[in-house]
C-alpha cells in the first residue's frame, strides 16, 4: 500500500474533542455532584493535576444510604451522528467507573456505559450503541442512546462499597 493511502484511511476516520484537560487547564466548567444530595457522605471532585491532566478523586461512603461520586460538564449542542462512540483517555486505579451522556440537558434519565481502570494510561473506546438508559440507577425500557446529540457528559464511581478512588483524565473524545 502507498502512503497516500494511508493518508487516506486516516482522514476518514473522524475524531472531534469534547474536553481536552492538556489544552482547557479549567475545570470550572465541571460540577461536582455526590451523594450528600441524598443524604450521603462521599466527596469527591475534579482539579486539574501538575501535569495537566484532569483528577477526579474523592472517597466513597455508604453512609446515610450513600454510595457514589460524579463530575458533569454540560456541553454546546453537539450533532454527534457523525460518530459512533466516545474515547476516554485515563488513568485509573484498577477501579470501575461509569460513563454518562445525554441528548438533551433536560433529559431526566441518562444513557451509561461501564469502564474498567488497569492503573496505566488507556484509551478507553465506548460505542454509542452500548449506551442504554437509566434513572437513578435503574435501568429503564428505553432504547439505547440514538447518537444524534449531545448535550452532556459524566464520570461517575459507585460500585456499592466504600473506597477512595484517583482517576486521571487526559482528554474526552468521539470517533
Amino acid at each position: 500500500m502507498h502512503w497516500h493511502y494511508f493518508l487516506i484511511l486516516i482522514l476518514m476516520i473522524q475524531t472531534a474533542t469534547l474536553f481536552d484537560f492538556n489544552e482547557q487547564t479549567n475545570a470550572d466548567s465541571w460540577e461536582s455532584e455526590n451523594d450528600v444530595v441524598m443524604g450521603g457522605r462521599s466527596e469527591g471532585g475534579l482539579k486539574i493535576g501538575p501535569d495537566g491532566n484532569g483528577v477526579f478523586s474523592g472517597s466513597v461512603s455508604l453512609e446515610n444510604n450513600g454510595g457514589f461520586s460524579m463530575i458533569q460538564h454540560r456541553l454546546t449542542p453537539k450533532s454527534v451522528s457523525q460518530y459512533s462512540a466516545v474515547v476516554l483517555k485515563v488513568k485509573g486505579d484498577g477501579k470501575r467507573y461509569q460513563f454518562r451522556l445525554r441528548s438533551e440537558i433536560s433529559q431526566r434519565h441518562a444513557y451509561i456505559q461501564y469502564f474498567e481502570t488497569t492503573g496505566d494510561w488507556q484509551e478507553i473506546t465506548l460505542p454509542f450503541e452500548d449506551f442504554y438508559a437509566t434513572f437513578r440507577g435503574r435501568e429503564l425500557d428505553l432504547p439505547n442512546y440514538p447518537g444524534e446529540q449531545l448535550e452532556y457528559i459524566a464520570i461517575l464511581i459507585g460500585n456499592g462499597k466504600p473506597q477512595d478512588f484517583t482517576l486521571l483524565i487526559d482528554h474526552i473524545g468521539l470517533r
